[in-house]
């Protein structure tokens, strides 16, 4: 059996334990990210305790072990006061980024983990409702199947957000379209985009989410029947306070792959793209802020290919998906494609997204997306 397999079997063994259940019923709870830190805690003041017994190991490694489990345990106790009991100080509303460039504001988006105990004012509300309005329109997708983005302003049970109150809600059709999918992901990302200009945070929640407590705060905004809920996305101001573990967990979390690693030149997928030379290097910018798209896990699923044409100019970019995910690497192919048009708008190149026919797609060992194609002037034209 081969480490893949022993690993799948573990986890699917793992998903029917009742450790698994206590986890799910922390996790949905709110409770997880303050049990971890204080279970952590408990375990190194036991050892602590135990190596003091014991001849000959008692001394400085004790002391240390002492101090890292008073400490953690000290952490979950400031967690819980101030994050799950709500015992906390007043915070700023974060100013606009009005003087960040696009890539500039592409780069400095990072999900928040935790927002302030504030609704968002009327102005940013409205602006956001719009926003929805404006990137969900028909003209605007890939797909001609309807998307669409319901605003919540409920605490959803969702993890591992703490404090999170208002939502927008992304729902496709109930039959699977993998371009309204990919639609969800790409508008979804241009509105958390205006968000971040405005200074409101946003984390995109997907496997964290309980979409049964979404679906029942929806109300008769949402039909089992002819509805999907793809994912969520938290909407609101960023707090200066968080758990610890949720901390850790961010810093863990918080890396990208090497470009090398996600743009080629080759249909199979084998030839990194050389973004620093011609005409690769027009575009280097936008690639980067492909790079630093959010994905569910930060897994990353995403692949391009640039295509040139016979003048060895820049003629189209293909996206693929490195995974059979149905959903997650649909919505973060979607995001990389709001991610390619900003940055492409940014640089003043004009182009579009299409899907190729079957013949006209390489990469046969990955899922084809979509391309986007560059818009060549008439000819004639200087």
């Amino acid at each position: 059996m081969s480490g893949d397999d022993q690993r799948g079997g573990l986890m699917a063994w793992f998903q029917r334990s009742a450790l698994w259940r206590l986890k799910v019923r922390l996790q949905f709870s709110g409770w997880l990210q303050y049990v971890a830190t204080a279970l952590v805690g408990a375990v190194l003041l036991a050892l602590a305790a135990l190596l003091a017994t014991i001849d000959g190991l008692a001394g400085p490694l004790a002391w240390v072990l002492a101090a890292l489990g008073g400490a953690l345990a000290l952490a979950a106790v400031f967690d819980v006061v101030t994050l799950k009991l709500g015992l906390r100080p007043v915070e700023a509303i974060p100013g606009a980024l009005e003087r960040l460039d696009a890539f500039e504001l592409m780069r400095a988006r990072r999900s928040c983990r935790s927002f302030q105990p504030r609704d968002l004012t009327r102005a940013h509300l409205e602006a956001l409702l719009e926003a929805a309005r404006l990137h969900c329109r028909a003209e605007r997708r890939i797909s001609a199947a309807p998307i669409r983005l319901e605003y919540v302003a409920a605490a959803l049970t969702v993890w591992p957000v703490v404090g999170a109150r208002e939502f927008f809600v992304a729902i496709a059709p109930r039959e699977y379209d993998r371009d309204a999918v990919i639609d969800v992901g790409r508008s979804l990302q241009r509105v958390v985009l205006d968000a971040t200009r405005l200074g409101v945070a946003t984390c995109w929640i997907g496997p964290g989410a309980d979409q049964t407590s979404v679906a029942r705060q929806l109300g008769d905004r949402f039909d089992a029947t002819r509805d999907h809920i793809i994912c969520v996305c938290a909407l609101g101001y960023r707090s200066r306070l968080m758990p610890l573990a949720i901390r850790i967990m961010n810093a863990a979390m918080h890396r990208r792959l090497p470009l090398t690693a996600l743009l080629f030149a080759d249909a199979g997928c084998t030839t990194p793209l050389a973004t620093d030379t011609p005409p690769f290097s027009t575009f280097a910018r936008a690639f980067e802020a492909c790079r630093w798209s959010p994905s569910s896990y930060n897994e990353q699923p995403t692949r391009c290919v640039g295509v040139l044409d016979h003048d060895g100019q820049l003629a189209r970019v293909d996206f693929y998906s490195a995974t059979t995910s149905r959903y997650y690497a649909a919505v973060a192919a979607g995001i990389w494609l709001a991610n390619w048009e900003v940055g492409c708008a940014a640089l003043g190149v004009a182009g579009r997204f299409a899907a190729l026919p079957s013949e006209q797609r390489g990469a046969a060992s990955l899922c084809y997306d979509a391309s986007w194609i560059v818009a060549r002037p008439p000819a004639g034209d200087p």
